[in-house]
């Protein structure tokens, strides 16, 4: 029984109130009776408070940073879960402490670095609270989660468990296990809109099975995809197709591929990136995107879409949204003005109607493409659409009496709420009324202007069906109320609540922009991009922008926004500079950008090697083993910085576990393992270690036995691996074994295996290097090597094999190019576009490392290495290889051989000394009045060529004698000297300068003094009578008319002009005398066009009581038939020419150079053009494959002709021995063949060498060899110019003189005399010149010396010369242009 208490309680505050106002007032106890259960209910809630309060202390004491610090302690742990296989998970904590604690996530006590794998996992912090998401979960996502968190006080861990279940339970189908794998798979890929795109996959399922057909599923960003219109999916039994029809912007995304079988499943995946479209007109925004229809009722749908990620050449200033019913054409626009919202009421929809919708974006510059058109969406009530689901069946019927709500006026609606706000429009909703009878209802919306009490209603003429409203037109910055009434045709019923004051204007904020952005190289060609999510708004996407740095144009990463915090870029170019930037995006538009991320280069990512591979035996003795291993295939972009083994002992079938072998990394690919057990069982396992970290194990070795080998025969060859590979070679490379056997290895067999082949040896006899290069392989095909190794006892097993290697040359390999630079310097460069992080160049030659560095001098910039020869000479002859670490074995080779170095050393030298070229040597003109004209035609030259005029070593300047000219648009060179005096005898010099390069041509005039004893006023005599000016030649029109003409001057009326043909006098009657013309001092005759008959010589005849002149010009038969000679082949000393001659020749006449009737293209060894009316095809250095025939093409527009040369044989064989020969010592020129100089002077000469190698040079004199002293001076400079320089010459140093070259191939000697006179002995020098007169020269004799051809003897010499003679009894020498050196001495 309960007991009663009564207690007694004075009020404090009811004593201070009877104290201050009821002085007077008895006092007065109230009583109050408990009993004793609430007495102890009350103490307990009291404790329990006092307990709270005092946790409540404590916890507020550690949270407080003033307060001393305590080791971590988890407030709340995380949580075990089990979910479904290729769900995400997410372990929440949260962790108390000071200092704040750091926190590390364990899977199965290995620390999970989620930076390294952020595909899977993504761990956040903030304010104490943790969480580890674990993506698309695996089986292999089974594990006990650990988290550890840590301060100066202490350390503290939780614990949670994942459990992942397949959803496809793991057991056989058709009493078969079936085993898929996915191969042949697609990549990232790249598409534009309004294209066609198809992904797919080859899939092999293991067993057979005839017609078996697995679940084929495609995902879109985890969503499955269905057939449709703009999807298309395909199985042919062993490939699943995917095809994209009219690409836009929506199908860009993460496309995976699932292949399901009841025995399990393999998939894949890959990006597919969607680019927009060409904009009509520049500036205009690109289309919307993933239109949506939400909330769709009787009269009304919510329209929504996704901004785009490029604006245009101004900011989005609203959209456009159509609406076009389904079965019609005609679109209607459903805005008047554009709305700024991503999301759009459409109202005044017929009930029962199907539509689709369609954005448009507009800006300053004008509107956008329209969107894809959404799903088709039909006008009706939410709860017709799809009926909920039915009462199951229980067999019994149960009838009901319905209350009489017929004609009932329906009830208020409820809930009424604000869904929308904006500056355009507010959207109401609300729920239907309970009591609204068995018809339909509609409603009444109604608003108020806060301050007043007058309702208006919205929908006065229509009363709306759908539970939703957008009111529109309403004042901005207003505040208003509203309320709905429902109605029948029972009537309107009472008001709903309304709702609170509802400012009009934009509630949906703007998000802030993204936090800071983080690149992370990725792939060649893709970066990964990170970033702070922005605060305070939901439901946003991001879209990332890439600017190369310094080019400051911004493109687009992807053309949909994605969520998240990490998206890969892909599409990027290798080794480009890259900067990023990522803004967000939601309903009420973008925000501003984030900050840029440091520039990051496009190279792959660092990560682990794959293990290594081949773990073989190489020696063994009684108490250790030699092992030996493949390198890593793939070396994770880093340098492999060693190797940890691990052994565990066999026996029988009992394994023990891995112990290790050793502490430090190995850098070799062998090791000894020591202090064994003899006759004891061993495995071994290798990891390669690189700077992200250490790789997997590699397949564990067979068992070896720890016992002393006793074989005479090497062990096998180790290390082998391949460099180089192509199409139809690659080099193999190896170490030698670590056990030789009883003798030294000798040398070494390679073999070789082609795809289900078998084994066959390379060579016939072995070879002593460790390197072979494998020529004749067969492109696409794989092939399998291994080498022996030998020793005098014989061949020892075979390696370890090698392969499969593809013969195949990689897209964008590069060879070694050697390059002779400006200044001579002779190098070798490579370049490597696959650079990685720590990549480098590794030259070698002869494939052992570079010792000897100062041959070589090593050059590396960017992606670039040059190998410099320091002083190249026999030493450096081998082959020479680089190799670019950290990348898929790039590497090439260049073979450095005796005549490649002299071609290079040729090429070096001319780089050195480059010579000006000349296109003709100086010559010299006698013009009217005795003016005298030097002259001569460059080759080639620049802007800045200078030249210097000399005579007799004395540079002249422009004055009154003299008058120069350079017309740097011909090349020609000209001086003018208003007459030729005695004084002028001696040595005219041009001497050019263009940056290094010079040249120099001169002409030597002697002779004089004996000019002047002869008169030389009664030379220019002949030039008082008629002359000609200008030699009989001919012209052709551009209507292929035919016009001879000469120039004549110091005619009289009285002048005779004779034309005759072939001997034959053209008098006044005959039919060729109308063709005769003469006009201001030139004489032409029109033969018009060519034919048979005009072929013959052509003369014309001057002659008067003053005395007479003659001209000449031969037209052949050939030259007017066929327009050209036959083809005719000549050598030279770099080659041969094919040449042919034309009667003339002119720019229009098309010309084709053909061999085996193909045309021939020109490169620096074989060239073609013209001279003159010479046409003609140079090749150099002839080869076996430039034999054949050869054709000439010849077409002027109307007619052609061709001519044919077959250069096999005979033809082909001259000129292969001539190109054979041309090495032999040879005087190619410089001398003359007769010097006559007065006693007193110097003499100086200068003759051109050639030979290969350079030959030996003598001088000698009446067939004695000369040596040099004071009187003779004999020089030989550059392997090319000899000279002699003979000091006051005397009356004894006449004689016979002769240059002696001599090398290997040949001896050869130029010779020439030389003439010393005395001034006193001028008769006998008269009588030798007369010995002159009897050639039939008439102006001036000038004797050339052609730099590629000599003339040995006097005939050919005047023959040559002849044409070009201008007066008689006047000899001039001209010597070789670049060989005169700067102190030429006057010759006489």
């Amino acid at each position: 029984m309960e007991t009663q208490e009564e207690l007694k309680e004075e009020g404090v505050g009811y004593v201070v109130m009877r104290n201050l106002f009821s002085r007077d007032t008895d006092y007065q106890l109230r009583v109050e009776k408990k009993t004793h259960s609430r007495s102890i209910r009350e103490s307990a809630d009291r404790l329990r408070l006092g307990k709270k309060i005092q946790e409540k202390q404590e916890f507020q004491k550690k949270m407080n940073p003033d307060s001393l610090t305590h080791p971590p302690e988890f407030t709340v742990k995380p949580r075990g879960q089990t979910v479904w296989e290729g769900k995400s998970v997410t372990l929440h904590c949260t962790v108390a402490g000071w200092p704040k604690p750091r926190v590390a996530w364990y899977k199965n006590n290995v620390l999970i670095d989620a930076k390294a794998h952020s595909k899977k996992y993504t761990t956040e912090s903030n304010y104490n609270i943790h969480s580890l998401e674990i993506k698309k979960c695996d089986f292999s996502d089974t594990a006990e989660y650990r988290i550890s968190a840590l301060n100066v006080k202490g350390e503290s861990s939780a614990f949670a468990s994942i459990i992942v279940k397949s959803r496809l339970p793991m057991f056989p189908e058709y009493g078969v296990t079936f085993r898929t794998s996915i191969i042949d798979k697609f990549g990232v890929a790249f598409g534009r809109e309004g294209e066609t795109m198809s992904l797919g996959c080859t899939v092999v399922i293991y067993p057979t099975v005839k017609r078996y057909q697995p679940e084929v599923l495609w995902y879109r960003d985890g969503v499955l995809l269905t057939p449709s219109k703009w999807v298309h999916m395909h199985w042919s039994g062993d490939r699943a197709t995917l095809t994209l029809v009219h690409l836009n912007k929506e199908d860009e995304g993460l496309y995976t591929l699932r292949i399901n079988t009841k025995s399990g499943f393999d998939s894949h995946s890959a990006y597919v990136f969607v680019r927009d479209a060409d904009v009509e007109a520049e500036g205009v925004p690109v289309a919307p995107l993933d239109v949506r229809c939400h909330d769709a009722n009787k009269d009304y749908v919510v329209v929504t879409w996704t901004q785009p990620a490029v604006e245009g050449s101004s900011s989005i200033l609203g959209y456009f949204i159509d609406r076009c019913e389904v079965g019609m054409q005609h679109w209607v626009q459903c805005n008047d003005t554009p709305v700024k919202y991503a999301r759009f009421p459409v109202t005044g929809l017929i009930e029962g109607r199907s539509y689709i919708f369609r954005v448009r974006a507009i800006n300053k510059a004008g509107v956008s493409h329209s969107s894809r058109v959404s799903d088709t969406v039909v006008a009706m009530d939410p709860s017709d659409r799809a009926p909920g689901p039915s009462a199951p069946w229980t067999g019994m019927i149960k009838f009901t009496e319905e209350d009489p709500t017929v004609g009932v006026v329906p009830g208020a609606p409820t809930d009424l709420a604000v869904t929308e706000a904006t500056k355009s429009y507010v959207v109401l909703s609300w729920k239907p009324p309970v009591q609204r009878g068995h018809e339909g209802v509609m409603y009444y919306v109604e608003k108020c202007l806060v301050g007043t009490e007058t309702w208006q209603r919205v929908n006065t003429g229509m009363p709306v069906k759908s539970p939703r409203f957008a009111l529109f037109d309403l004042a901005e910055g207003k505040s208003y109320n509203f309320r709905v009434r429902s109605c029948n045709s029972a009537g309107v019923g009472e008001p709903s609540e309304e709702t609170e004051a509802t400012t009009v204007g934009d509630k949906l904020d703007l998000p802030s922009a993204p936090g800071s952005i983080v690149a992370i190289r990725n792939t060649s060609t893709s970066v990964v991009v990170t970033w702070g999510v922005s605060k305070e708004v939901r439901n946003l996407r991001y879209y990332i922008e890439v600017s190369v740095v310094g080019s400051n144009a911004w493109v687009p990463c992807n053309n949909k926004p994605v969520k998240g915090s990490r998206f890969v870029c892909h599409g990027l170019n290798t080794d480009d500079n890259c900067v990023f930037r990522v803004k967000a995006v939601n309903a009420a538009g973008y925000s501003t950008y984030s900050t840029e991320s440091e520039a990051c280069v496009v190279k792959p990512s660092i990560e682990v090697p794959s293990p290594p591979s081949a773990v073989t035996l190489l020696e063994r003795v009684r108490d250790y083993m030699v092992v030996g291993w493949k390198a890593p295939a793939k070396t994770g972009g880093a340098d492999i910085r060693g190797y940890y083994l691990d052994y565990r002992i066999v026996k029988g079938n009992v394994k023990s576990k891995w112990h290790e072998i050793n502490l430090k990394a190995v850098t070799d690919t062998t090791y000894k393992v020591e202090n064994l057990k003899e006759n004891t069982f061993y495995e071994f396992q290798v990891r390669a270690v690189n700077q992200a970290g250490i790789s997997k194990g590699s397949v564990p070795s067979a068992a070896f036995e720890c016992k002393e080998w006793t074989v005479a025969v090497p062990g096998p060859a180790r290390g082998l691996h391949v460099l180089e590979v192509r199409k139809d070679s690659m080099v193999l490379l190896w170490e030698p074994p670590t056990f030789n056997g009883r003798s030294p290895v000798t040398g070494y067999y390679v073999d070789i295996k082609e795809e289900k082949g078998r084994w066959r040896s390379i060579q016939e006899r072995s070879t002593k290097n460790t390197y072979l290069k494998i020529c004749g392989l067969k492109e696409g095909v794989s092939y399998q090597l291994r080498v022996h190794a030998k020793n005098i006892v014989g061949v020892g097993g075979p390696s370890q094999t090698l392969g499969p290697v593809v013969a195949q040359t990689r897209p964008g390999t590069n060879e070694i190019v050697v390059d002779v630079d400006d200044n001579g310097v002779i190098s070798m460069i490579f370049e490597c576009s696959e650079m990685a992080e720590g990549s480098q160049f590794v030259w070698s030659k002869n494939y052992k490392a570079l010792t000897d560095t100062s041959r070589l001098t090593i050059e590396t910039v960017g992606g670039k290495s040059r190998a410099i020869f320091n002083d190249p000479s026999l030493v450096d002859l081998g082959t020479y290889s680089c190799v670019v670490s950290n990348t898929d074995g790039v590497s090439a080779s260049y073979t450095l051989t005796e005549e490649g170095l002299k071609r290079l050393l040729e090429i070096s030298h001319e780089h050195q000394y480059p010579i000006i070229p000349f296109t003709s040597e100086m010559a010299i003109e006698l013009q009217e009045k005795g003016r005298v004209r030097f002259w001569t035609q460059v080759a080639k030259f620049t802007a800045n060529c200078q030249v210097e005029y000399v005579f007799n070593d004395n540079i002249i300047t422009q004055g009154k004698k003299y008058t120069m000219n350079f017309d740097k648009s011909t090349g020609i060179i000209e001086m003018f000297m208003d007459s030729l005096e005695v004084t002028d005898e001696g040595t005219f010099t041009f001497n050019l300068v263009d940056g290094k390069a010079t040249g120099r041509t001169s002409l030597v005039l002697i002779g004089m003094q004996i000019l002047n004893k002869l008169n030389f006023k009664t030379i220019l005599t002949p030039l008082n009578g008629p002359h000609f000016v200008e030699y009989l030649s001919f012209e052709v029109t551009p209507e292929c008319d035919v016009y001879l003409k000469c120039k004549v001057g110091n005619i009289r009326p009285g002048t005779e002009r004779v034309w005759i043909k072939d001997g034959i006098e053209i008098e006044e009657g005959d039919e060729d005398a109308q063709k005769i013309g003469v006009a201001e001092g030139v004489l032409s005759f029109n033969i018009g066009k060519l034919s048979k008959k005009d072929a013959g010589v052509y003369e014309v005849e001057l002659r008067d009581e003053r005395g007479k002149d003659k001209t000449l010009l031969n037209l052949t038969d050939a030259g007017k038939t066929n327009s050209s000679s036959e083809l005719k082949v000549e050598s030279t000393e770099h080659g041969i020419i094919l040449y042919t001659n034309v009667v003339y020749y002119t720019e229009e006449l098309r010309v084709n150079w053909l061999q085996k009737d193909s045309k021939i293209s020109h490169s620096d060894r074989v060239q073609c053009g013209v001279t003159g009316e010479q046409l003609w095809l140079k090749i150099k250095e002839p080869t076996e494959k430039d034999k054949g025939k050869y054709a000439i093409d010849i077409f002027d527009g109307s007619a052609g002709v061709k001519r044919v040369l077959e250069l096999t044989g005979q033809a082909y064989i001259l000129t292969y021995c001539f190109i054979y020969l041309i090495d032999r010592a040879r005087v190619v020129g410089g001398l003359p063949d007769v010097v006559t100089i007065q006693e007193g002077k110097s003499l100086n000469l200068t003759g051109n060498v050639w030979g290969d190698p350079v030959p030996e040079v003598s001088w000698t004199k009446n067939d004695k060899e000369l040596l040099p002293d004071e009187h003779y001076t004999l020089k030989f400079e550059h392997g090319k110019f000899a000279s002699i320089t003979i000091a006051a010459v005397t009356t004894t140093d006449s004689g016979k003189y002769a240059l002696v070259v001599k090398n290997k191939y040949g001896k050869e000697a130029g010779k020439f005399t030389v003439s010393v006179y005395i001034p006193e002995d001028e008769c006998k020098i008269s009588s030798c010149l007369c010995c002159f007169h009897f050639f039939p020269v008439h102006i001036i004799v000038i004797s050339h010396v052609n730099r590629n051809k000599r003339f040995t003897d006097s005939k050919s010499l005047w023959t040559i010369l002849a044409p070009v003679s201008l007066q008689p009894n006047l000899l001039i020498a001209s010597v070789n242009t670049n060989t005169l050196p700067h102190t030429a001495t006057t010759f006489c």
